[in-house]
């Protein structure tokens, strides 16, 4: 009898799992679209509740609205972890944090009146599109970028620190020759003029009245032109080199529901464990 009991327990696992997380099975399909569904109106009902004017009107059923959400969330979020053979491997995985993240907020906004707006990360949720409607090539390709972006994270920093200490030497430098009767109270102040300037976002909350100071920002405008193709440029290198296998498939392991595998694989590349 408990042997049974064990098997049935397995089975029933094993069935929430190819619902919850399989993309290819009718009921998974229709779990899935249902989920990317309630996603997109528990964000619109988080919206609305932003606006004042509905709000005042509208504010006792949304916030009812926005609980139900979160209770169904957090029931699907429980059913994650309890169908997984490794639930803390994925609770801090990418997928596990953000659905963590998306009912959190509600709860604290018990204590903290106002942080159920932050439930608006919820959004990062429909990236399942993915996989739910079997746009299997891009798996391919998103892989080929974040191989690209961890290929060019080294170049990338050595490029925001050259970029941080111009900022900090030009800030320092319009400090000195504006001065405070020109807005320039502080380095701190002239290094996020730097930046702005530095970038081409301009704000013009402030900006330079000397002719040495417009000199020396004229320059930093050309060189933010040049600046600014560095990054891409980089990652573009990068994502040139990289070669990857696009033939993967929307399989989900048992145990830590990674996904991504080939075809024919019949381990998890992740953990190990039988596909």
């Amino acid at each position: 009898m408990k042997n049974n009991n064990t098997e049935q327990k397995s089975n029933f696992k094993f069935k929430v799992h190819e619902i919850i997380f399989e993309a290819d099975t009718k009921w998974g399909r229709i779990f899935d679209e249902t989920l990317i569904v309630l996603i997109i109106l528990s964000v619109i009902a988080v919206m609305l509740d932003s606006v004042k004017a509905i709000r005042l009107e509208y504010g006792e059923a949304l916030y009812i609205i926005e609980w139900a959400f979160t209770i169904l969330f957090s029931i699907e979020y429980l059913f994650r972890l309890y169908c997984v053979g490794r639930p803390m491997k994925y609770a801090g995985s990418f997928y596990g944090i953000v659905d963590l993240l998306a009912i959190l907020p509600t709860y604290i906004s018990l204590i903290l009146p106002g942080t159920q707006l932050l439930i608006i990360i919820r959004i990062l949720r429909v990236l399942r599109v993915f996989r739910v409607f079997k746009i299997v090539q891009y798996i391919g390709e998103i892989k080929q970028l974040k191989l690209a972006l961890i290929a060019s994270r080294r170049k990338i920093t050595v490029f925001l620190f050259v970029v941080l200490t111009i900022a900090v030497v030009v800030g320092s430098l319009i400090y000195l020759i504006e001065g405070e009767e020109n807005g320039f109270t502080s380095i701190p102040k002239g290094i996020y003029w730097s930046i702005v300037t530095l970038t081409t976002v301009g704000y013009g909350d402030i900006s330079p009245q000397t002719e040495i100071g417009q000199l020396l920002a004229a320059m930093l405008m050309i060189m933010g032109y040049g600046i600014i193709a560095v990054p891409t440029g980089i990652v573009t290198v990068e994502m040139g080199r990289v070669k990857t296998d696009k033939s993967v498939s929307t399989r989900s392991c048992l145990e830590c529901s990674a996904e991504g595998h080939e075809h024919d694989a019949v381990h998890c590349k992740f953990c190990g464990a039988k596909l």
